[in-house]
């Protein structure tokens, strides 16, 4: 359970209906599986115990004591097992027959819980759940009935749940709401539910949104086709979600079995970055049970471009993405009363985006698109491919275009400053970014017009830009964006766009990054930031877990190393996050002085708003943890 992984267990077990001996030896059977693959939760479905469908052989005696007899044999079969169970069984309470679940641990039972919201089918054979828990003994055992109640693992808080039962997860209020204020970061639900056409998409959504809502690990396991038929057919949907997100799915009639680690360090950690409320109840009960804490084998998925959309969603997010950088830069415009814009224009990937979203922002208040004013401005590294692409670009779009040779300017600074040109150090870099800037800010000044930044998410984390130089601008359009997703926005222009605008743009996209601040040879392109600083996926990659969730470097790394292990030898992705986490700490006093910027995704440097940090903090136990970090970690 090292960096808050647990791996978790749902089944949709083979069943007789009414044969309650035949069923708890299958459940045994799935707890074995559940041990060998080191599952520390095991979740079966509503009655599993008895099979879902017994309908009215719920009234009879003999069906509810064998069902209890089941479930002793299940419970004494738990005591080689150190992991927690989850399992459906009716429960006789004081004269009144319960749809329950029992959470079982090393042959003790923890507590039981009654289902709230019952069908009306329901309500034929099982009671609602009383308003308060109560004491209850069962198998010699003292425990608590009740729904009002959630767990936590002594040594791990983090490791903490609560279960509600099928279809309450569908009420106005589910109980897993009041699990959640009350401290559980995992909802089990054993659930049962007919298979009807359209319905596993619903329930899918729901469980996705009610983990998201929640902040929470969402873990669901449901009947299967074993149920009986009389009047439907049960498909073994079962879903783990995390946070909003979908980890794994058995889809109807598709398999029994799904095994998937959980997070609920991420889940701790993004409750405080939400500020998520928690207020324990006093009528709430909180067990508290142990269980041994191991290094769970991490074989969890995680996308290699943690920013980007599903495939599924990518063109609505990148038109969104643009539509909301347009509207924050249209709103800007009108405030300063300014009909024209200035950007730099580099044939690169930042420049390329900004001024797609410039023209779209004229075009929504229908201004004329000349009043864009592109500036390109070559020295000494700026390559053929690139300029041409951004004289081309612009000319297709209409905008106006000027064209300003600057290596005449940054020699006769150097003269004035008394530097040699044959060396190619920062002076030298530094010098062509401010003028530039200057030039930008200038022409702004003289056409009542507003500069356009360029500089991206990516670029910010790293400290990658000139102060005072590219760093600086009157509007940061790209400052919420990482390098990828402009990537994924700019191929999506391409592809939405006339032929031979998309044709620019895809060359664009394909050319790598570079500030083109070094001399080249044959107007190649000699200088390229990923040589520098390491690639922008693995960049976005740590930045995202880093900034939205907190994790420590160790964790991340742990998580990079399974995502590109592929792609990346571990020495490659250590040297990386150590370049990102040094950059990081010392470059803060750049971000704490950035211009507006309009908020595209969950992550934003805008100093007092999004991130808040001294620019003199010190990243010394980040570096020392780094240090620790061995290739094999």
């Amino acid at each position: 359970m090292k960096h808050g992984f647990i791996k978790v267990c749902t089944f949709s077990p083979e069943i007789r209906v009414a044969d309650c001996g035949f069923n708890s030896d299958r459940i045994i059977e799935l707890l074995d599986f559940a041990e060998k693959a080191e599952a520390k939760i095991a979740v079966f479905p509503e009655l599993s115990v008895t099979g879902y469908t017994c309908a009215d052989l719920f009234l009879q005696e003999t069906l509810i004591n064998s069902a209890l007899k089941s479930l002793e044999t299940i419970v004494n079969a738990t005591k080689k097992y150190d992991m927690v169970s989850v399992v459906g069984f009716p429960f006789d309470f004081c004269g009144k027959l319960y749809n329950c679940s029992a959470v079982i641990l090393k042959g003790n039972i923890l507590g039981i819980i009654p289902k709230n919201h019952l069908t009306s089918m329901e309500k034929r054979w099982f009671a609602h759940a009383p308003a308060k828990n109560s004491p209850v003994m069962i198998f010699g055992q003292k425990t608590t009935f009740g729904n009002k109640q959630i767990f936590r693992c002594d040594g791990m808080d983090s490791f903490s749940f609560g279960v509600e039962i099928g279809d309450d997860m569908y009420s106005p209020i589910p109980p897993s709401s009041f699990h959640a204020i009350n401290g559980a970061n995992i909802i089990i639900n054993t659930g049962s539910s007919l298979c009807t056409a359209g319905k596993s998409h619903i329930r899918r959504n729901c469980i996705k949104e009610l983990s998201r809502r929640l902040t929470c690990s969402y873990i669901y396991a449901e009947s299967g086709p074993c149920e009986s038929t009389s009047t439907g057919v049960y498909g073994g949907h079962n879903l783990i979600c995390e946070n909003g997100e979908l980890l794994g799915e058995s889809k109807p009639f598709s398999q029994n079995t799904l095994v998937c680690d959980i997070d609920v360090t991420a889940v701790n950690l993004l409750r405080k970055h939400k500020n998520f409320r928690i207020k324990p109840s006093d009528d709430y009960t909180c067990t508290t049970f142990k269980t041994t804490l191991t290094d769970t084998l991490l074989e969890r998925k995680y996308s290699k471009n943690p920013f980007l959309p599903d495939d599924e969603d990518k063109n609505e997010i990148c038109r969104e993405a643009l539509e909301i950088q347009a509207m924050g830069l249209k709103k800007r415009l009108e405030h300063i009363h300014s009909d024209s814009a200035v950007i730099g224009i580099s044939g690169g990937l930042d420049s390329t985006l900004a001024l797609l979203v410039t023209v779209r922002a004229f075009d929504i208040m229908k201004k004329d698109r000349k009043n864009i004013i592109a500036v390109t401005m070559p020295c000494y590294g700026t390559g053929t491919r690139t300029k041409s692409n951004a004289v081309h670009l612009c000319e297709k779009l209409g905008v106006t275009l000027r064209t300003i040779d600057i290596k005449d300017a940054v020699s006769l600074h150097f003269r004035d400053i008394g530097h040699n040109p044959q060396n190619t150090n920062v002076v030298y870099e530094n010098a062509q970014a401010r003028e530039r800037t200057q030039i930008l800010m200038d022409i702004a000044n003289a056409e009542n017009a507003l500069v356009i930044g360029t500089g991206d998410l990516s670029e910010l984390a790293l400290g990658f830009a000139t102060f005072n130089g590219d760093h600086i601008s009157m509007y940061g359009l790209n400052a919420s964006l990482p390098k990828t997703l402009i990537r994924c926005v700019v191929t999506y222009c391409a592809e939405n766009s006339d032929l031979d605008t998309g044709a620019i743009l895809t060359d664009i996209v394909n050319t790598p990054v570079s500030p083109e601040l070094l001399p080249s040879e044959n107007n190649d392109i000699s200088q390229k930031t990923e040589d520098i600083v390491g690639p922008y996926e693995l960049h976005d990659f740590f930045i995202y877990y880093m900034i939205k969730f907190g994790f420590s470097p160790e964790k991340i790394y742990r998580m990079a190393k399974v995502t590109f292990g592929d792609e990346y030898p571990s020495d490659q992705i250590l040297k990386s996050l150590k370049t990102l986490y040094n950059r990081f700490f010392a470059q803060q006093y750049k971000r704490s002085c950035l211009p507006d910027s309009p908020g595209v995704t969950e992550i934003s440097f805008t100093p007092g708003i999004k991130w808040c940090m001294p620019s003199d903090a010190m990243g010394i136990l980040w570096s020392e943890t780094i240090d620790n970090i061995t290739q094999e970690d």
